[in-house]
């Protein structure tokens, strides 16, 4: 199903978000107040205007509150960011998601009553921190301050092994909740599934117990 949607700030997040989801056939249009930004994007998305997101005439003037979703991209202006999201909310807009540029900022944010709030830099550190910590991880996704969910490939150390066998859950109290084997997902796996190279284990449970994991046995 097709939707509409708006993304203001057409800097590197701004501008991925754009592309990504015309690749995906949804209806984008994108704003900023920078006319060379805007003529980058306008042969690339449905519509593309030059706008000053804090001015509200502006915003009801692109009919703001007829679109499935607004994405706050903007990049350091935080004054700006916090402005655009609240006369969103004020404007009836369904869904708003903005970019934070650090914990005050989202708290702000949630206040005036952003849907969701997105640290891409912060998010992207930590998957890559861990990903330089253990190869193994593949991917990392926050579930809140202290929970994640992780997806990590099955080293020798582990192969070979059932879940039951390495115990996982009570010697480093995180579930494994599915497995990725070839174009195959094994879902909620039992205890006797023996885990195979080459297999992607997504395991869900507190960032300090992942962690623990991730040394003690994906190093080993």
């Amino acid at each position: 199903m097709k939707k509409d949607f708006v993304v203001i700030g057409l800097g590197r997040f701004g501008g991925s978000i754009c592309q990504e989801l015309t690749k995906l056939g949804m209806n984008v249009l994108a704003m900023d107040k920078n006319e060379d930004l805007v003529d980058d994007f306008s042969n690339i998305v449905t519509h593309a205007v030059v706008g000053d997101s804090t001015d509200e005439t502006v915003l009801k003037s692109l009919g703001i509150r007829n679109f499935d979703h607004v994405i706050v991209a903007i990049g350091n202006d935080i004054q700006a960011s916090i402005l655009t999201t609240l006369m969103l909310k004020e404007l009836g807009v369904k869904k708003v998601t903005t970019k934070a540029l650090n914990d005050y900022h989202e708290k702000v944010l949630r206040k005036i009553g952003a849907d969701q709030v997105v640290h891409p830099e912060r998010d992207m550190g930590k998957r890559l921190a861990h990903n330089l910590v253990s190869s193994n991880v593949l991917d990392y996704l926050e579930l809140s301050d202290e929970h994640s969910i992780v997806e990590i490939s099955a080293n020798e150390v582990i192969s070979g092994h059932a879940i039951g066998q390495l115990d996982i859950r009570a010697r480093y109290g995180i579930n494994i909740v599915a497995i990725k084997r070839h174009s195959n997902i094994i879902i909620s796996p039992q205890a006797d599934e023996v885990i195979q190279e080459g297999d992607v284990l997504i395991v869900i449970g507190s960032d300090t117990d992942i962690n623990r994991f991730e040394v003690k046995m994906l190093q080993s």
